[in-house]
């Protein structure tokens, strides 16, 4: 059984977990609150579901570019190899490297907090077969659609910049989903 529930900082648990459905969240709003509760409440680990449906605003050429630069920049005549600073292309290694940029990674404590932070795609297996799971979301963080706003998903940005890798992803999900009916069915 899935609840979903409004997330309040003042409401949180000081020890435990806070499971986070990234769909419909901008990423950066998200990752700021994500941050700032793990810095401030040391007792509690954060898990992020869903992370290929968060949203990235700006035009989507614009957004993949900016992506594509990044990716690139390293492979340059002195370096073929890209043996540089490895940048992360799938949804939940982008998510958490946001995060990862807001937490002071330098000292114990930012160290500590993104140790305490896990990020899916999707929603695990171990996720699922809990009895009753407690899903929040940011009210603050969530995409609002206004008229011509453009905007895209991790998703997206992934299918255009590594599409192997989101094609063979994009088969796996699909028998996980027909694993999943299965066995709910029957």
């Amino acid at each position: 059984m899935i609840e979903k529930r409004v997330l309040e900082f003042s409401q949180l648990p000081d020890t435990g977990e806070v499971v986070i459905d990234a769909a419909g969240h901008i990423a950066g709003r998200l990752a700021t609150y994500i941050a700032k509760i793990l810095v401030e409440r040391p007792g509690v680990r954060v898990v992020v579901i869903n992370a290929e449906k968060l949203a990235v605003t700006g035009d989507e050429k614009t957004v993949v570019e900016w992506f594509k630069k990044k990716i690139s920049e390293w492979r340059t005549h002195y370096n073929p190899e890209k043996v540089g600073p490895k940048v992360p292309r799938r949804p939940d290694r982008v998510f958490k490297r946001i995060v990862r940029g807001m937490l002071p990674k330098k000292s114990w404590t930012g160290r500590y907090a993104l140790k305490r932070l896990r990020v899916y795609m999707s929603v695990p297996i171990d996720m699922l077969n809990r009895k009753k799971l407690v899903v929040y979301e940011v009210p603050q963080a969530k995409l609002r659609i206004r008229p011509l706003l453009k905007y895209t998903t991790l998703e997206e940005v992934w299918r255009t910049i590594d599409p192997k890798a989101w094609e063979k992803w994009k088969r796996a999900n699909e028998v996980w989903g027909k694993k999943l009916k299965q066995a709910t069915s029957g």
